[in-house]
């Protein structure tokens, strides 16, 4: 599943690879140090972002079998460069619908990246479950987690942000979406099934340099204010010229927060 134009998978991928938990990696890296090779099934992989961001974390032999409904992206991870070891399949699947067939062995791994916090409970459950019972480690990146912070502050940043927030937990293509509430929820289910899992925060820290990004995430959030709120048109305007000007001045900062999790399966080799 890709809800996501690659226009801003590109836009974010630089900001995703810096905000990616180091003791997060380590751990994922510590798990298959052994291993001479390597199957990784990559949910929603869209453009292959994730394998470009833990590639090198991995074994040098790489099979990745990339997942998502959307064909255009998925065309997309061939055509960038790798290591002669590293080979693709390209696997169009309703996720919502077929999950399982996703998971068919042989796999190593699982991973994703800015997913489970478009998915619903009932699907996070099913996915942990359905790993639970092959016994696979599960590498889950960038799941937003409902902390945004904008510097300097302005009059209605509460109820914008809120209003966002509310909006996460609306359906994604998965019944209605966890938003902030699936990583911790994924902790809790996975450690129930007897997984250990690290966890580690994962945020955007966006600059004054960083304009196209902000500029992106302050018209999304202003373009759902209101659907989410009870503001007035003419009030969610005058806030997103506020926060324009202080970009062109050089002097907004956002910080967007994320969680990465590893868990793994316990008494595994």
């Amino acid at each position: 599943m890709s809800t996501f134009s690659a226009k801003w998978l590109a836009l974010r991928e630089s900001y995703d690879l810096a905000a990616r938990n180091r003791s997060v990696l380590k751990a994922l890296a510590g798990a298959f140090r052994e291993y001479a090779s390597i199957v990784i099934v990559d949910l929603a992989s869209g453009t292959g972002a994730t394998r470009r961001a833990i590639g090198a974390h991995l074994p040098a032999c790489q099979t990745w079998r990339l997942v998502d409904n959307d064909l255009g992206l998925l065309g997309q991870p061939a055509t960038f460069q790798h290591a002669p070891d590293v080979k693709f399949q390209a696997r169009p699947i309703d996720l919502a619908r077929d999950l399982e067939l996703a998971l068919e062995a042989p796999v190593d791994l699982v991973t994703t990246s800015a997913l489970l916090d478009l998915v619903s409970g009932e699907w996070l459950d099913r996915l942990i479950v359905e790993a639970a019972a092959r016994r696979l480690p599960v590498y889950a990146a960038l799941n937003y987690d409902g902390r945004i912070a904008a510097e300097p502050t302005c009059c209605l940043d509460r109820e914008i942000i809120a209003g966002f927030n509310l909006h996460q937990r609306t359906d994604k293509g998965f019944g209605p979406a966890l938003g902030p509430l699936a990583a911790s929820r994924a902790v809790s289910r996975f450690e129930y099934l007897g997984y250990a899992v690290v966890q580690g925060r994962a945020d955007w820290l966006l600059g004054p340099d960083d304009r196209p990004i902000q500029e992106t995430l302050l018209a999304s959030w202003a373009e759902l204010a209101p659907l989410t709120t009870a503001l007035s048109p003419d009030a969610i305007g005058e806030w997103l010229g506020r926060r324009r000007a202080l970009l062109a001045e050089g002097r907004s900062t956002l910080r967007v927060g994320h969680t990465d999790l590893f868990a793994r399966p316990s008494g595994t080799r």
